[in-house]
């Protein structure tokens, strides 16, 4: 059958390098894909912040639409950015291997105002879970919101009177615009699933399901589902600083996650480790002690908007 392979993808620079990432491994496997844009609301609306707009799936949601009404036949997405309960008749197809899980701060400088505690200093980022951890560490920093796509916010980053932004350290390097400056924030934990890329297809579509799997990272699989399972126990999304990493590191297991309150001044953390014939539901496992042991009040401070 030589069918082409609609792949489905957002317009943005990341996006169209990511499902042209899709495209060339389909390629090498022998099967025939071609691009399909759609502009998503989460693309069009760049100054309401993320958590005012109804963030579960505000970059998937169109592609989902577009996905079920078969104007695509598979679509790529940030898996961070997916929502932990896919849409109904929509599956993952395949997780790509993992690049860089961190978070980078970009100085419109340098960093050495980090040294400085009593320095005026303003970081600009849309995450919910960014500012949280910024502020656990820098109480005295002030946090302004940043919004769109990776080539507008450095952008940005240049024109405003900021002493820096974060970013995703895989988006910025997969295009090649990783600043030689930027500085790897390794005490921050990252979101869900960070750096990995997820392809779905309808459910019926055995097809496009079986032209993925060749392309699958079972690790990254694993880690990102395990983080995920994390975010879900805690009924998390963008609006809630959570934050989760998985590694595979000699035949174990490790697993670090978190929550804070919005003003980042109450954290709770929790880590793992468990053998890789032991993961079955370790990431909601791990959200639950968490709630038991001062998770909860957190999460019940941020839903009552004390927090």
């Amino acid at each position: 059958m030589d069918r082409v392979i609609r792949i489905g993808t957002r317009e943005s620079e990341l996006a169209v390098w990511q499902a042209t990432l899709v495209k060339d491994l389909l390629a090498e496997n022998g099967f025939k894909a071609e691009l399909v844009f759609i502009k998503s609301e989460g693309d069009t609306d760049l100054k309401t912040p993320l958590y005012e707009i109804g963030v579960q799936g505000i970059f998937t949601k169109t592609l989902d639409i577009a996905l079920l009404s078969k104007q695509v036949d598979i679509a790529v997405h940030s898996m961070k950015d997916v929502p932990t309960q896919l849409a109904k008749g929509i599956i993952q197809a395949t997780v790509l291997p993992r690049a860089s899980y961190k978070d980078l701060l970009v100085p419109k400088h340098d960093a050495s105002f980090l040294d400085n505690p009593g320095a005026a200093t303003v970081i600009a980022t849309s995450s919910i879970r960014r500012k949280a951890q910024w502020l656990n560490r820098f109480p005295h920093h002030t946090l302004e919101n940043l919004r769109g796509n990776v080539n507008t916010r450095l952008q940005k980053v240049k024109d405003n009177n900021w002493n820096g932004a974060i970013f995703a350290a895989a988006g910025l390097e997969r295009i090649g615009l990783r600043p030689a400056n930027a500085v790897e924030l390794d005490w921050m934990l990252p979101a869900p699933a960070q750096g990995a890329i997820m392809v779905v297809c309808r459910e019926e579509d055995a097809y496009c399901y079986a032209a993925c799997q060749p392309l699958h990272d079972k690790e990254t699989a694993i880690c990102a589902t395990t983080e995920r399972d994390f975010l879900r126990a805690l009924l998390g999304g963008c609006s809630t600083p959570i934050s989760a990493l998985a590694q595979v590191k000699d035949g174990l297991l490790n697993f670090t996650g978190n929550i804070l309150s919005l003003d980042g001044k109450e954290k709770r953390e929790i880590s793992k480790q468990v053998s890789l014939d032991n993961i079955a539901n370790l990431g909601s496992l791990a959200a639950n002690e968490m709630l038991m042991n001062g998770g909860q009040s957190i999460l019940d401070g941020i839903r009552n908007g004390q927090k």
